[in-house]
């Protein structure tokens, strides 16, 4: 008999409450109940970082977290950057500075990148390099990565100058 929970969770601006059963995983209630295929199933055990969202603004592998712990908390997927004006900037980077191949890793990608310039609006290329050194990446090589990162840092820099 399976264990079920309510619970309510703000998913890229929209309140969502669930009842689904304790063991599944944030990642997989993203995935089937809400359809934001997005986050994507790597190696599920927190070290390819393909399955990265941010809850609360940080980024979390959801692989590794329960769904039912995220009761309350505010949870943003590569599905919830872009609005009605297009795509984000860090998005718009990572396309302009050819920093994706197969696309697999890149939505992780990305809102590691939203997540550094957040805690770290003028990062160093190294401090870009060892932010994102969680998140896999078989085709591009990161260098295109860490520029398209390190280009939307410039822009924000000269926005705020």
């Amino acid at each position: 008999m399976k264990t079920m929970k309510t619970i309510t969770m703000t998913v890229n601006g929209h309140t969502e409450q669930l009842t689904i059963p304790t063991n599944r995983t944030l990642l997989n209630v993203l995935r089937e109940e809400l359809e934001l295929t997005g986050a994507k199933p790597g190696c599920e055990a927190g070290e390819c970082g393909a399955c990265t969202v941010l809850v609360n603004d940080r980024p979390v592998n959801s692989c590794m977290i329960l769904a039912v712990e995220m009761d309350g908390a505010r949870i943003t997927t590569i599905e919830g950057l872009s609005g009605p004006d297009g795509l984000d900037e860090m998005q718009q980077a990572f396309i302009d500075h050819f920093a994706l191949q197969c696309g697999y890793c890149t939505p992780g990608m990305i809102l590691m990148g939203k997540a550094l310039l957040a805690q770290n609006p003028q990062p160093t290329e190294e401090e870009v390099k060892e932010f994102i050194s969680g998140n896999l990446c078989r085709c591009t090589g990161y260098e295109n990565i860490v520029r398209a990162i390190m280009a939307v840092a410039a822009q924000a820099g000269r926005c705020a100058g």
